[in-house]
């Protein structure tokens, strides 16, 4: 007996191939539905097998079936729709496992030509420091306004001397002289913080 209650003698609805499907896709996408029904379940294990990355995977399923609505890629004479499917899931998965295996070259290729991580300051080390920084802004503090602002625009703010000069609005000449004297009465004022 049907159920639901059908006529006796009336046959079953024939379902459409993969292939009629396939051709039905270029005006009505709604055939993709049962495309996809009928053959995620194994795209998408290939895929997962393949890639190993449940997420990818799906990706890569989706990509797929959606490349077939989208082109005429598919050709009948060649095989049936199912092995065309497998066929393009692994050559894209395996295109995904090749850009993936770059990308990690590139990554491990920078990461060992980074210079390696300085350790943390331990706590000793930061109170030497911030003892030094006090003493060298009360040694640039003693100099003279000239020597102090020629010193603080080439070590501060990265300018060389003929920029300094410019900026100064005075000769070369006297910031170099400038320079040269501040740096001699830092040295003066700062000789146990100089390395030999």
């Amino acid at each position: 007996m049907c159920y639901p209650p059908c006529a006796l003698g009336s046959p079953a609805p024939t379902l459409p191939t993969d292939e009629e499907l396939v051709a039905r896709l270029a005006e009505d996408t709604s055939a993709l539905g049962p495309l996809y029904d009928r053959h995620a379940r194994p795209v998408y294990g290939l895929a997962l097998a393949i890639l190993g990355n449940a997420d990818e995977a799906q990706d890569l399923t989706q990509e797929v079936f959606l490349s077939l609505s989208g082109s005429h890629l598919y050709d009948p004479a060649r095989g049936t729709v199912g092995a065309f499917l497998t066929t393009l899931v692994r050559s894209r998965a395996i295109d995904r496992l090749r850009r993936r295996t770059r990308r990690m070259r590139l990554l491990r290729a920078q990461w060992e030509a980074a210079p390696p991580a300085e350790p943390p300051a331990l706590p000793q080390d930061r109170v030497a420091l911030a003892e030094c920084a006090v003493r060298v802004r009360s040694a640039l503090a003693d100099l003279p306004d000239t020597e102090r602002r020629a010193l603080e625009l080439a070590y501060y703010q990265g300018l060389t001397q003929a920029e300094i000069a410019e900026d100064l609005g005075v000769p070369l000449g006297t910031v170099k002289s400038w320079c040269r004297r501040g740096l001699i009465a830092l040295k003066r004022s700062l000789g146990d913080l100089v390395d030999s």
